[in-house]
């Protein structure tokens, strides 16, 4: 499916399957949605997931997934961050994502949400402009070769 590697795809699919019944906005970002937006090279090591507040920790328990502690870094921290391990590659679950910047930490919650049919499941990401800011944002180097990369599309 969309050129996406056989692990990422499976993960891809269990996503979609456990975001059914959420009652909130969700979004994959990272390397999963610019994959989805059909950016190549992309790598994708680990599914990055945002979700709200509200449906965090239900869908933690659902998964059989426990929320984490303090799993913040020097430059990005969650109010609640678990990780699921039993699809093929490890999603990591975030709500109240922020990232460090000059001026403090700064809240990371998507003004775009587009639909992505994926299989039969349907997944949400934000625009490739978006996903552009975030690289911006975060800043990291491997972020500097994906807005190389989304800027292609």
């Amino acid at each position: 499916m969309r050129d996406i590697a056989p692990a990422a795809a499976e993960t891809l699919l269990a996503v979609g399957r456990a975001m059914r019944s959420a009652t909130e906005p969700w979004w994959l970002i990272g390397s999963a949605a610019m994959a989805l937006h059909g950016a190549r090279p992309i790598e994708i090591a680990d599914v990055d997931l945002m979700v709200s507040r509200k449906d965090a920790l239900p869908l933690l328990k659902r998964l059989g997934a426990r929320p984490l502690g303090d799993t913040g870094n020097e430059l990005f921290r969650s109010a609640i961050f678990g990780r699921w391990t039993e699809p093929p590659l490890i999603v990591e679950i975030m709500a109240d994502f922020s990232v460090r910047t000059e001026g403090g930490w700064q809240p990371v919650w998507p003004e775009t949400r587009e639909t992505v049919r994926f299989g039969q499941e349907i997944l949400y990401v934000p625009s490739v402009a978006e996903l552009i800011a975030q690289c911006c944002l975060f800043g990291r180097p491997k972020d500097g070769e994906r807005e190389k990369i989304l800027r292609e599309l």
